[in-house]
């Protein structure tokens, strides 16, 4: 495959999709060569593409050529899933971000797959709509990048995740070929379910660059909740007695000792000594329901174990409320600006299992680890703050790592809940994969991408390695 571009290639992408849009200045092509995993490997040239056509026009040539294609949004994922590991054209898709459609009749919304989240709440909100997947960079991060990902934040605990959402999109395969998949309606069936493959696929499958999504109606009202637990066996628990009632928290999040202490030791939150865990939780829904919604709530959250539970009175206390839990991902950057951060996800029921192996990993290995994430979901957030520059701390790290990717397997769960893979976690995947569903996916990847021009290195383990 070629790694590079060839002046002929060049000059054939310039009249394909127009002289302005491309680039191979040493200076950009750069900057293009990384994401939020802070590894790097410069393209040898970028398009910043505006409309799917000069997408479809240069993977066509990049397919005749064998150069291999990275598709890229703003770069905020954290396992190294926009990096253009075999060099090649690097795609950006961050001047794709207008509003093609909206259709409140029809809750839906069409987009350009560079549109950010946060656009797309904006657009949606005065009509009385949100769209639920809304990542904590929703600010930054795209529809593209949360497409392909699957990346969903705290709001999938009820509203399901990125899949759940997105009724169709329009593609372009390694062929350079157009597909559009899905249908306007919330019901259909004909043919296979490819919207779905393709989301999460991280552009090993497809350069997504239109997605029609499908909205939900702004609740009435809200309540927020945190309760604190003298350990994490009781938070666990609290989480499973509020998963198994009626009503559904909208969020669900948590905080494990570590990270709490760091809070205690950084800022000015007021937490309760004896607290080795917190749960923030908040239940949406229409108004006179809410106040049997909150006492529900209230009844699920208490009982052995839980040290106080505090309800916001309005949207002031709410925000005061959310304070410890906003001030926690600053503090972690602020303490190990180069900190791993990993997303594993294993049933609620098991939490308490991977904590206190986190904690015994971080012992042996001399590691602080810090540990926050969704709890309705199971979905982790596990946080090395370690210094990459320190060889010592790095080959802790990755012994760290090996153990905690063989904790959460062996406790039932997956590797990634909504960062990806990348190819900072490709060679763990054999671990939870069988040697027939991978062949399969290789099959499928094949299909839609013949030449193995897309994205090459990510995702999936070579069948060699």
């Amino acid at each position: 495959m070629n790694r590079s571009l060839d002046t002929a290639l060049i000059q054939q992408l310039e009249a394909a999709v127009g002289k302005e849009y491309l680039t191979t200045e040493l200076g950009d092509c750069w900057a293009y060569g990384m994401d939020n995993s802070r590894r790097h490997s410069a393209p040898a040239a970028v398009l910043f593409a505006t409309e799917h056509e000069q997408i479809a026009a240069a993977v066509r040539l990049c397919a005749q050529a064998r150069v291999p294609v990275t598709a890229r949004g703003r770069g905020t994922g954290t396992a190294g899933g926009a990096v253009p590991l075999k060099h090649g054209l690097v795609i950006s898709t961050e001047r794709m971000n207008k509003v093609l459609e909206f259709a409140p009749e029809d809750r839906l919304i069409v987009v350009q797959t560079g549109i950010t989240n946060q656009a797309v709440q904006q657009a949606v909100r005065d009509a009385g709509f949100f769209w639920p997947p809304n990542p904590t960079s929703n600010a930054v991060c795209t529809v593209g990048g949360n497409l392909a990902c699957n990346a969903a934040g705290p709001k999938a605990v009820k509203y399901g995740t990125t899949r759940d959402n997105v009724l169709g999109l329009k593609v372009v395969n390694g062929k350079g070929e157009t597909l559009r998949t899905g249908t306007r309606t919330t019901k259909g069936v004909v043919g296979y379910d490819l919207t779905r493959l393709l989301i999460g696929s991280e552009g090993t499958l497809g350069i997504i660059t239109e997605a029609t999504l499908k909205l939900t109606p702004l609740p009435e009202s809200k309540i927020m909740f945190r309760a604190f637990y003298r350990d994490m066996d009781s938070a666990a628990a609290a989480v499973s007695r509020l998963m198994a009632q009626p009503v559904t928290p909208s969020a669900l999040e948590f905080i494990d000792q570590m990270a709490l202490d760091l809070i205690r030791r950084y800022h000015n939150v007021d937490l309760p000594d004896a607290a080795k865990a917190m749960l923030m939780i908040e239940v949406d829904g229409p108004a006179a329901c809410l106040k049997m919604a909150s006492n529900a709530i209230k009844r699920a959250a208490e009982g052995k174990g839980c040290l106080e539970l505090i309800q916001a009175e309005n949207s002031e206390q709410a925000a005061e409320l959310w304070a410890a839990r906003k001030a926690l991902s600053p503090t972690l950057r602020h303490i190990a600006p180069k900190k791993i951060n990993e997303d594993v996800v294993v049933p609620v029921s098991k939490m308490p299992a991977l904590t206190a192996a986190l904690a015994e990993i971080a012992i042996r290995e001399q590691i602080t680890i810090a540990s926050f994430g969704h709890a309705g979901n199971g979905n982790i957030h596990v946080n090395l703050l370690v210094d990459p520059d320190d060889p010592v701390q790095m080959t802790g790290a990755d012994r760290a790592l090996d153990a905690v990717f063989s904790q959460v397997l062996a406790l039932g769960g997956t590797l990634s809940g909504e960062h990806g893979i990348g190819f900072v976690k490709r060679d763990y995947v054999g671990r939870e994969l069988d040697e027939v569903s991978l062949t399969t996916m290789r099959d499928i990847q094949k299909v839609f991408d013949p030449h193995a021009i897309l994205n090459p290195g990510k995702k999936l383990p070579a069948a060699d390695d």
